[in-house]
């Protein structure tokens, strides 16, 4: 209410209140009858009283005003609280409706999460059943090539994997050896034999291999056995005349035992420790010259033979020691009788008896370090070491022999060696090898003597060097070019003898007195017979006065391999080709004159040699 309304209606208090007096009646009310009401004219009004009708008639209209605001107030306000009431229900609703969209969003986020998961996972599911079906027909056509095409054979929990090769071979020399595709290097003919006027031409199939590699793996170590075998070797019967049958050869065989912590045992006849290998000194791992010569090469130092092999690897290293068998060859001139070092095989021990055999104090013993890289190649170094026992007699030099104060005798011989073969580039390999040391001749493929004899009939050994370099061409996966350059060599080792009816003689090997001069002399058939061998016509004559004590044996090969099928599931056909040049020089003797005199003159004859090998072999996949 404003302060103007407030003043008004005070003063209309006021004036009411003294116009109350001067009020004789009241005005009557006008009532609505059937009957005629006559009215009374109203007496004139007063400005005053005018004034207050007027001021009450508006009063009361602002009081109609007044009580119309307070009900549109009151509805307002109702209205105001209902909207109140209705927009906190909105707003609990608007909560509980978010609390409910946010639990949505999660569900959905969750949902979307679980759908994009189990999308992803089906996904996998149909990667994974493509790929299974996929592992499933790879190992279906394993399953059927492993038994369709075994990669080997099975006996109980032995894996048996065949090892084969089958041959057709030829060999021509231009000075005959009267020999198959294995070189006898050291019998070389000088100028003087007539086999060296005439030469030799053969087909051969014996170099042919069989074999089997068997291997048994229990868990805590894995067991090894290997038998090779071809036919290089000749029996009673053995001729080229008609069914050119030969005998079996045992190569190696041989059984091992290798535990997990790289300690290795072979037992058997294996190639030597001093054989140069592609891994470790693992056998079975042996790095041969690539020849068609059964023999190799002059200048590779090996041997296969009965041993015992013991080796650990530590990383790229390998130390390996064995005990092998020993043998002696023998050579002197001038000998006295009163010694000896063995004796003919005894065909109860079941021994050749047509071959000589040493009498052993004790196995040859051999140690060898190795070392492997991928990128630098493969190292070895080692030493042997071996004892040479003779029987001699002191008194057989006597005026009257006697073989009282027979005793044995021992000698010590041995050597050194290194094989180093490393990759130049993905296309070539070089090959160094190399041993020297007193008595290891036999340890040379031209095997040259190991000892021979002083006066008194007590062994010597003799020095012996060997060597051979080889680089060996990679053009093609199907192609080889291998060259080899090899020389073996034995010193000259003499002793002027002081006892008995030697006195004065020069004994040992290549004495400088014994006569070379009939070396270059052909001469005629040696002798006649009843068609036995080497009986006429099979005795061409041999120089007279010739000692020919080798010196040194060389050889230069150069070969291509062509492989021109290669499977892994068929096997490999291949050819190849092999053109060595021999020399074999002899240490000087005399030619002429007297030794020791002062016209006297000394010479040593050379044999040489040119030779071409062909083979095509199918090796077994």
């Amino acid at each position: 209410m404003t302060k103007q309304l407030r003043a008004t209606l005070a003063a209309i208090l006021v004036l009411s209140t003294i116009s109350l007096p001067a009020q004789t009646g009241t005005t009557p009310r006008k009532t609505t009858t059937t009957k005629k009401v006559v009215q009374k004219k109203a007496p004139a009004e007063s400005p005053v009283e005018r004034e207050i009708r007027e001021l009450r008639e508006q009063m009361l209209s602002q009081q109609s005003q007044i009580d119309a605001l307070k009900r549109d107030n009151a509805d307002k306000d109702a209205r105001l609280a209902a909207a109140q009431q209705s927009a906190q229900g909105a707003e609990a609703t608007a909560a509980s409706a978010s609390a409910k969209a946010d639990s949505l969003s999660s569900s959905l986020s969750a949902n979307t999460d679980a759908v994009s998961t189990l999308n992803n996972t089906v996904t996998d599911l149909k990667t994974t059943n493509v790929g299974l079906a996929q592992t499933i027909s790879d190992t279906k056509k394993s399953i059927t090539d492993a038994i369709d095409n075994p990669l080997a054979l099975r006996y109980k929990g032995v894996t048996i994997t065949p090892v084969a090769f089958f041959a057709a071979e030829s060999v021509y020399r231009q000075r005959s050896l009267n020999s198959d595709v294995n070189t006898p290097f050291n019998s070389t003919p000088y100028p003087g034999a007539a086999q060296a006027n005439t030469s030799e031409f053969n087909f051969s199939g014996r170099q042919s291999r069989i074999g089997a590699l068997f291997v048994g793996n229990p868990g805590p170590f894995k067991t090894t056995g290997y038998v090779e075998a071809d036919f290089l070797s000749a029996g009673a019967t053995s001729n080229d005349n008609q069914s050119n049958s030969y005998t079996l050869r045992q190569r190696q065989i041989w059984g091992q035992v290798a535990t997990n912590s790289g300690f290795t045992f072979t037992g058997g006849q294996m190639w030597s420790l001093v054989t140069e290998t592609k891994t470790s000194t693992d056998a079975r791992t042996e790095n041969l010259p690539a020849t068609v010569d059964a023999q190799y090469h002059v200048g590779f130092s090996w041997e296969r033979q009965p041993g015992l092999r013991f080796q650990q690897r530590i990383g790229a290293f390998t130390g390996a020691v064995s005990v092998e068998n020993a043998q002696i060859i023998y050579s002197a001139t001038n000998a006295n009788g009163n010694f000896f070092i063995g004796n003919a095989g005894t065909g109860g021990g079941l021994y050749n008896v047509t071959t000589n055999y040493s009498n052993n104090v004790a196995p040859d013993v051999i140690v060898k370090a190795t070392y492997d890289s991928p990128h630098f190649g493969h190292y070895e170094i080692g030493g042997l070491g071996r004892w040479f026992r003779d029987r001699y007699y002191p008194n057989e030099t006597l005026a009257t022999p006697s073989a009282a104060g027979g005793q044995n005798n021992t000698k010590v011989g041995g050597g050194a060696f290194v094989n180093l073969r490393f990759p130049v580039t993905h296309f070539a390999d070089i090959g160094i090898h190399g041993l020297g040391g007193t008595g290891v001749g036999r340890y040379g493929t031209s095997t040259l003597p190991d000892v021979t004899v002083h006066p008194d009939g007590t062994l010597a050994p003799i020095k012996n060097y060997q060597g051979l370099a080889s680089v060996e061409l990679h053009p093609t996966k199907k192609l080889d070019f291998d060259l080899y350059s090899g020389a073996e060599y034995a010193q000259r080792t003499v002793y002027l003898s002081t006892l008995g009816s030697s006195a004065g003689k020069l004994i040992g090997y290549a004495p400088l007195s014994s006569t070379n001069a009939g070396c270059n002399t052909e001469t005629l058939p040696t002798s006649t017979g009843n068609g036995l061998a080497g009986a006429a016509p099979y005795n061409p004559g041999t120089p007279a006065n010739c000692l020919g004590a080798t010196r040194v044996v060389i050889e230069g090969t150069a070969e291509v391999v062509y492989r021109f099928y290669s499977s892994p599931k068929f096997g490999r056909l291949q050819e190849a080709l092999q053109y060595s040049y021999l020399t074999r020089d002899a240490w000087a003797g005399l030619t002429s004159g007297t030794f020791g005199s002062p016209t006297a003159t000394y010479g040593g004859p050379k044999a040489t040699n040119n030779m071409v090998f062909t083979s095509f072999r199918y090796y077994l996949p």
